[in-house]
């Protein structure tokens, strides 16, 4: 019984390192550089831009508009990530900078402009 007690004091001692670095890791992660939600707005933006450049709903000087656009964006995104942390003021204002965005693409897409084709 006391060598029991023993064996378990010493793993009960040794698992302390472990779980005081699983809690200090925790808030880490809470407040991480991770951006999914951002990411995926990228993603969606970039399609609904490339979609309406393939389409003929955006013209070249558009489409190069918004391309500059969601590439300062990403340069946002890149420098709030550089200390490692995305903090709520940070994320709110990519995210506002996203939404400009958003309507810029649909303005741009649903305007009477369209890119014009030479056929021979």
């Amino acid at each position: 019984m006391k060598r029991m007690l023993s064996m378990l004091a010493v793993v009960t001692l040794s698992a302390l390192p472990v779980l005081s670095m699983a809690q200090t890791a925790a808030p880490a992660a809470a407040a991480s550089a991770a951006t999914p939600r951002i990411d995926q707005h990228e993603a969606k933006q970039q399609a609904r831009i490339a979609q309406g450049a393939a389409s003929g709903q955006l013209t070249a000087k558009e489409t190069q508009h918004l391309e500059r656009q969601q590439a300062k964006i990403d340069q946002a995104e890149t420098q709030a990530k550089a200390d490692g942390v995305v903090s709520k003021k940070e994320r709110r204002h990519i995210q506002h900078m996203q939404q400009h965005a958003s309507g810029d693409i649909k303005h741009a897409k649903h305007n009477k402009k369209t890119a014009t084709t030479t056929q021979p």
